[in-house]
């Protein structure tokens, strides 16, 4: 296993996000668009919901539909200075990556700012070849195949040659049907088809071997 490559997700995967950092950037991004789209909170709601359905993302959409510009939303909706008194990961995350044998990658939707200083706060940054967040992916977010695709060619990676870690199925569905090896971080019980392994926290990782 030492010349696969780790692909990672961030949130939810390597830290905790559900909690108060997806409810925070959840709030700001209606914020922004109640102001910018001037609507209601009601009709930011609706749209949200709209274009998470329809595109993955809600930047998508209102980059596609309304002409945002996208650093700019997501500079506003992602600020590291509100969110980290959230920030929250599992004990000796740091030595759990260390102990995979491998090179890894960082592949987020989350941008590059965010994606950068969580994994500083972290302490894990060193422990990562390379990180991806939506701004090297063209704005186009996971679970489309093309932003997968452009990861590998720059990378320059064989997805048989891939483990991709994941809180989200969806993500993993692309993945394995790329030819990724897929590891679902959830402490659900069912495994899905398309997940190889399933676990509930990082550090179960390191007491596997991966030789």
């Amino acid at each position: 296993m030492r010349n696969k490559t780790w692909i990672f997700d961030l949130d939810d995967t390597l830290h905790h996000a559900s909690g108060g950092i997806f409810a925070h950037i959840s709030h700001a991004m209606s914020a922004y668009m109640m102001k910018h789209l001037q609507v209601d909170a009601v009709e930011a709601r609706l749209l949200r919901e709209r274009y998470w359905a329809q595109y993955g993302a809600t930047m998508h959409g209102l980059v596609t539909h309304h002409n945002i510009d996208p650093h700019d939303f997501l500079l506003e909706t992602h600020k590291l200075e509100e969110l980290e008194q959230w920030l929250f990961a599992e004990h000796n995350l740091a030595e759990s990556l260390r102990a995979l044998p491998g090179r890894k990658v960082i592949f987020s939707n989350g941008p590059h700012h965010y994606v950068e200083g969580i994994l500083q706060r972290l302490a894990i940054e060193r422990h990562f070849h390379s990180i991806y967040g939506v701004e090297q992916l063209d704005y186009v977010p996971k679970p489309h195949v093309g932003a997968f695709r452009k990861v590998l060619a720059r990378e320059k990676l064989d997805p048989r040659h891939c483990i991709m870690v994941e809180d989200s199925l969806p993500n993993l569905l692309t993945a394995k049907k790329l030819g990724m090896k897929t590891i679902w971080v959830s402490k659900q019980v069912r495994r899905p088809a398309h997940v190889d392994i399933r676990i509930a926290a990082i550090g179960e990782l390191a007491r596997r071997r991966w030789d």
